[in-house]
């Protein structure tokens, strides 16, 4: 049967319809301004010649199928106008889009202390920031799917990123950020609290914190215990990374201390207290090595949800209909000076 032939099948299968079929109506409007209006005759000749008898004789004899022909093709042009105005479309590729994932909200310390350089990055010494950040940039490539938000905490805690899609905007946000941008201390309960409110606002699902932070609780109205009673209560899960080296840098070849700086300054206590409570996992990372294989961990904690069903986009055709209604048009055009 005609109907299982291969051709007609795919044609049949690509085939999605048109987008504004309402522009069909134009079709008949110029048989109908030719029906309505009036003929334009003109009462004289343009030119009186003393063989216009025999001009007229040879237009009837050879003109006639020129000017059938030049009708039909500006009536396939105008078919063709109308095809291309009605948008004619056809399913492209299958693909798979994935699901969204979870609402995943990063929190990164920018306080006075994350200026330290006791962390090692392609063979030179960096601070903890530029460290967080390269290991960052690589755990968002890993998270197509979700959700993401950045929001930063020093003496304050302030949203750069919304909840969003667009991972690339979170990246450059990240990317501009620098130690002392919310202040030089450390508010990590309003950091959690901040975080709780924006995920809260969102539709329920997987909701998810990652904290990361090289100190304590020194500023903020909120107490980080408090806070995270606040995200068990929002159900939203707070894994707590401890970053921070172990107080020695590099100069001139030698390990020499960092005054400030230390395993010590960390409350992990706390930050492990906060996880445990929200029903998190705890980290501590003193290199960048380290702080890598917890981000890979924490990609296995929380996979992005399996891709969705496939979908076929809708591929716009009109473009074909408008380069064939130009070709006929001046084919059309040209027609008479052939015949002439």
């Amino acid at each position: 049967m005609i109907g299982d032939w291969p051709l007609l099948q795919a044609l049949r299968d690509a085939y999605a319809g048109f987008a504004w079929p309402w522009m069909w109506l134009a079709f008949p409007l110029p048989w109908l301004m030719r029906w309505l209006l009036p003929p334009v005759r003109s009462t004289s000749a343009a030119l009186r010649v003393p063989y216009g008898g025999n001009l007229q004789a040879i237009a009837a004899t050879h003109g006639f199928l020129g000017k059938r022909r030049v009708a039909a093709l500006a009536w396939l042009t105008w078919f063709l106008l109308c095809a291309a105005a009605a948008r004619p479309q056809t399913f492209g590729e299958a693909v798979t889009p994935p699901q969204s994932g979870r609402d995943l909200m990063l929190a990164v310390d920018l306080s006075g202390s994350m200026s330290e350089a006791d962390m090692e990055l392609g063979g030179s010494v960096v601070d903890r920031l530029t460290a967080a950040k390269a290991v960052l940039a690589d755990f968002l490539d890993r998270r197509a799917g979700d959700r993401v938000g950045l929001l930063v905490f020093g003496q304050r805690a302030y949203t750069l990123t919304p909840l969003t899609m667009d991972r690339q905007s979170v990246r450059e946000q990240l990317r501009d950020s620098v130690v002392g941008l919310a202040g030089r201390e450390t508010a990590v309960g309003d950091a959690i609290g901040l975080a709780v409110k924006r995920l809260a606002a969102q539709e329920k699902g997987q909701r998810v914190l990652i904290l990361l932070t090289d100190g304590v609780n020194t500023a903020g109205m909120l107490e980080p215990l408090k806070a995270a009673e606040l995200a068990a209560q929002a159900r939203v899960r707070v894994h707590t990374i401890a970053f921070g080296g172990s107080g020695m840098t590099s100069f001139f070849g030698m390990a020499v201390p960092l005054p400030g700086a230390g395993g010590e300054e960390i409350d992990e206590d706390t930050l492990r207290r906060i996880a445990k409570q929200t029903g998190g996992r705890f980290f501590r990372a003193r290199d960048i090595e380290q702080l890598a294989s917890i981000y890979a961990e924490l990609d296995r904690l929380e996979p992005v949800e399996l891709p969705g069903e496939q979908v076929r986009p809708r591929v716009e055709r009109y473009p074909l209909p408008l380069a064939a209604a130009l070709c006929v048009g001046l084919l059309a055009f040209a027609l008479p000076r052939r015949h002439a």
